[in-house]
């Protein structure tokens, strides 16, 4: 499929859950939206996610706005992309989202060619691939081990443009794809029709969130219109503006870099990108440019990790605020040693204090003058290989973490705590363990692709 003119993609969200207005899509509708294109996932929520396989978000918040794109998607009969399903974009969370569209389609009475891109992968894939040599880390991770490979739960591949371009043309009304990088479902649909490489990818950055390249990011998504050698951003919204400055301070969001951006096939360069506003919300942006490289895909994966045991306190003391930094160290040796006479002294465990509203965010020992805070909340952490374990632990230093006194001999203070019991268990903990990208020979190399339609929950790949 090719096209000389002009590709509109609506970007209603920037995550599917996080919800999606009827007016933004009655909008894109009246705009002649070839496509709509919705990122799912991301890990800025940190490991949990993939290492679980699950959503981030509810599923009624996400039936919620499958439902209005699907309608829409219905009247337009335009293609609807969706990328890293179920947040972490397992294929767990593939046929979780496939699921929830066989449902709404079975409401609405209608039978939608449903593709579905997985790109979860297996530990022996990637031993294979490492072992090959093509498997390289991104800083600061060190090079893979078996062993790392062997820890992950789960392990995914960020797809590029590619296999949503194929399954599109292939006659996939919906697209459901395991994880990809933000930009590249966006990207997809202008691609495939002929729009220049680095506006489509440039305007893929820019709509990848919604409504946050505009000047008012809660209101509602945004509209594209890519074309060979340039493209326009405008909000779905009336009462919404995109101005140079909102759209091109996007290309900071997740990235270090203001004018490169490395994905699958490349990187986009916008260093001669010219951002001008054609009128009072729309900006023009001309200049942009993609530069092909080796292929690559980058690697995610989670692993379980220890469990946790937390007990919050608020102080308001001025003699301990006034000593704030040595109390705390003070205080954690004591906590240690109440841990240890608790549990005994073979037991293996941390403590960590994070105290809010002094260094609870940085960690960092505040700059000499820093005034003191009217309070802080002290963050209590036990860590240990059992829930058992890190429990064990807050007790015994449940006395000596609400009552310990600023220097000795002084009447016990009482700090305010606000649950009882006081030990909360959190749960296991996770971790990231692979931040590598594989080389592959072809984007869909690392891609299984199979058909799902309401009579049949799925079909096999080709079918």
């Amino acid at each position: 499929m090719t096209h000389s003119g002009e590709t509109t993609v609506a970007v209603p969200t920037g995550a599917l859950g996080s919800g999606i207005r009827a007016a933004d899509m009655k909008a894109a509708l009246a705009a002649g939206a070839h496509a709509f294109a919705v990122d799912a996932g991301s890990t800025d929520s940190g490991p949990s996610y993939l290492a679980r396989a699950v959503s981030k978000y509810t599923r009624e918040a996400v039936k919620r706005d499958l439902a209005l794109l699907m309608e829409a998607q219905v009247k337009a009969q335009i293609p609807l992309l969706i990328g890293s399903c179920g947040t972490s974009g397992t294929d767990a969370g593939v046929d979780w989202t496939r699921d929830i569209v066989l449902e709404i389609a079975a409401e609405l009475g209608w039978s939608p060619r449903v593709a579905l891109l997985y790109s979860e992968q297996s530990r022996a894939a990637i031993k294979h691939k490492n072992a090959a040599g093509r498997v390289r880390p991104l800083a600061p991770a060190a090079p893979l081990t078996d062993a790392d490979v062997d820890a992950c739960e789960h392990i995914v591949a960020l797809m590029g443009p590619e296999p949503y371009a194929a399954a599109v043309r292939a006659g996939a009304q919906i697209v459901l794809g395991g994880r990809t990088t933000d930009t590249a479902v966006i990207a997809a649909v202008p691609l495939l029709r002929g729009a220049g490489t680095g506006p489509a990818w440039h305007a893929g950055k820019i709509a990848e969130c919604g409504g946050q390249c505009t000047v008012n990011p809660l209101d509602g998504g945004v509209l594209i219109r890519v074309r060979v050698d340039d493209f326009t951003v405008e909000p779905l919204s009336e009462s919404n503006a995109c101005d140079p400055h909102s759209v091109a301070m996007h290309m900071l969001y997740e990235n270090s870099d203001p004018f490169r951006l490395i994905e699958p096939g490349g990187v986009l360069d916008v260093t001669g990108a010219r951002y001008a506003a054609i009128d009072r919300r729309t900006v023009r942006v001309a200049g942009s440019r993609f530069d092909p490289a080796p292929y690559t895909m980058k690697l995610e994966g989670a692993a379980n990790g220890p469990f946790q045991t937390i007990m919050i306190v608020g102080i308001a003391d001025p003699a301990v605020l006034g000593d704030l930094d040595a109390f705390a160290e003070r205080w954690t040796a004591v906590l240690y040693d109440r841990a240890r006479y608790g549990v005994g002294d073979d037991a293996e465990f941390d403590i960590s204090l994070r105290l809010y509203g002094w260094n609870g965010v940085s960690g960092r020992t505040p700059s000499p003058g820093t005034p003191l805070p009217p309070e802080v909340g002290v963050l209590f952490v036990a860590t240990a290989a059992t829930q058992a374990l890190a429990t064990a632990v807050a007790k015994a230093c449940n006395a000596a973490f609400f009552h310990y006194p600023v220097k000795a001999g002084i009447e016990l203070p009482s700090y305010a705590f606000p649950f009882s019991p006081a030990e909360i268990e959190r749960g296991r903990a996770y971790r990231f363990v692979l931040n590598h990208v594989v080389e592959v020979d072809d984007p869909a190399e690392l891609v299984r692709v199979a058909w799902a339609e309401p009579s049949r929950r799925e079909v096999a790949a080709g079918a």
